[in-house]
């Protein structure tokens, strides 16, 4: 699994890797290697949970490919799919579903997206290591979340009040866990943050915090959380099984299991670059990848829903 989740952009031309670390507003570019001439490019851009992923996807891909060129940065999946409507890039990534009014700007622009499903995620809830809550139902979260529970008392830990942590509004994962999860408005006094590792680092530092990331960003790479968290195991009711995001024998019974998406403008044509780079996200060296990133392969469903799509090209 990848234990550095900073957001990158990733510049990859045969022997180049070019990585800027975002932090604040500070920028660090490192280059290695050359530029090649006549590469051929794919711009990626979106989802900050599929950031690191897709980077080590591109990564493993140009290895053998010296004329290939693939750019991959963040800024969330809203960003990520404007920017494929607006015509700027190839591939946005997405940790949501396209919204039907982002389709509906799309539509406008001539432009009907073929969405691939390339990996799962366990969205986890996490809370430090040092607080006694273990366990949540999905109800406690949506209150919790909501403003309607604001002690930890009231679900088990100690007499104290909640912080809360989420994403910003531009974010896949803030979209899907307020419609999947909270099923409704967050609580005005969450604090918003950039990033799945900038909820983890904030959990670490705040006993009474609790928060929600991506599966990727929260284990190391032996499969247990990392240092300072705690990972709470969760429950769709209180008469179901509560359930921890890193047990594999029960990621189907999971309550926030997630499909983590790309987007495409249009069919790729056959053999192209974009054809040929999903083609390798999707096959089980890319699959590797995406469990080495301590995310989880595609199901056999999602299989089905992208073979529907790939018959037509």
């Amino acid at each position: 699994m990848v234990d550095n989740k900073k957001l990158k952009g990733i510049y990859l031309a045969g022997a180049l890797l070019l990585i800027v670390l975002i932090s604040g507003c500070t920028t660090e570019n490192k280059i290695i290697g050359e530029i090649a001439n006549n590469v051929e490019n794919i711009e990626i851009k979106g989802s900050d949970t599929l950031l690191q992923l897709v980077s080590n996807m591109a990564e493993a891909y140009i290895q053998n490919k010296p004329d290939a060129k693939i750019s991959v940065t963040g800024g969330g999946s809203g960003t990520g799919i404007a920017a494929l409507i607006n015509g700027e890039i190839d591939i946005a990534d997405a940790s949501r579903r396209i919204k039907e009014e982002e389709m509906e700007q799309a539509k406008e622009r001539g432009i009907n997206p073929w969405e691939f499903i390339i990996a799962r995620d366990m969205l986890s809830v996490i809370v430090s290591k040092d607080n006694p809550a273990s366990k949540l139902t999905i109800e406690q979260i949506s209150k919790i979340y909501k403003g309607e529970i604001t002690n930890w008392n009231e679900v088990g830990g100690k007499n104290q009040e909640i912080t809360l942590y989420g994403r910003q509004s531009t974010s896949g994962t803030y979209s899907y866990f307020m419609k999947k999860v909270v099923g409704g408005d967050y609580s005005p006094y969450m604090m918003n943050l950039e990033g799945n590792q900038a909820i983890v680092d904030a959990i670490k530092q705040d006993k009474l915090g609790i928060g929600y990331a991506g599966l990727g960003y929260i284990s190391d790479e032996k499969g247990n959380p990392v240092g300072g968290i705690k990972i709470v195991e969760i429950a769709k009711d209180e008469n179901s099984q509560y359930i921890s995001p890193l047990d594999e024998s029960k990621h189907s019974l999971y309550p926030i299991s997630r499909p983590l998406l790309q987007y495409l403008a249009k069919k790729p044509v056959k053999d192209s670059m974009v054809y040929n780079f999903l083609k390798f996200e999707l096959n089980p060296e890319g699959q590797e990848i995406v469990k080495e990133a301590g995310f989880v392969p595609i199901t056999s469903e999602d299989r089905n829903h992208n073979n529907m799509l790939w018959n037509k090209i």
